[in-house]
């Protein structure tokens, strides 16, 4: 019984979409009055990266935290030939990176105001679990 309780929730729980542009992502926050979470990802060669994508932001937690709270932006740094992305969204990312993430950390994450400042960094994903992470991450989003 509880299978298919489960099986039925996952049909209507859909992640969080998360935008590549991070100029749409700063409108759109001043719109809603969201805050911003960036995070740069190698999504195809970085365990630590593949595995907080997993448990945390594929989470239905944080899907509804997501929800309320943030615009989500993810800058990708894949490696794999198969998985490479267009030249201006390559160079949109290296961007990013030379302003948030100059010293190439992956995973990274940042909790930005609108405007693009940072107010919070998580530098790599050394939480045990996607419940210390969320429990962080809205600590400091109502301490705001």
């Amino acid at each position: 019984m509880k299978l298919i309780i489960v099986s039925i929730l996952l049909l209507f729980f859909t992640p969080p979409e998360w935008l590549v542009n991070f100029e749409l992502a700063k409108a759109s926050a001043v719109r809603e009055d969201k805050y911003i979470l960036l995070n740069f990802s190698g999504s195809d060669w970085c365990g630590p990266c593949i595995k907080m994508k997993k448990e945390v932001f594929e989470s239905e937690h944080f899907a509804t935290v997501a929800s309320k709270n943030l615009i989500l932006v993810r800058a990708d740094f894949p490696r794999s030939r198969k998985n490479q992305l267009s030249k201006d969204q390559t160079k949109h990312n290296e961007d990013l990176a030379e302003r948030y993430n100059p010293m190439g950390k992956f995973p990274l994450t940042l909790l930005l105001n609108a405007d693009g400042t940072v107010l919070k960094e998580w530098d790599g994903y050394v939480f045990a679990s996607q419940d210390k992470f969320l429990a962080d991450l809205n600590q400091t989003l109502s301490g705001k």
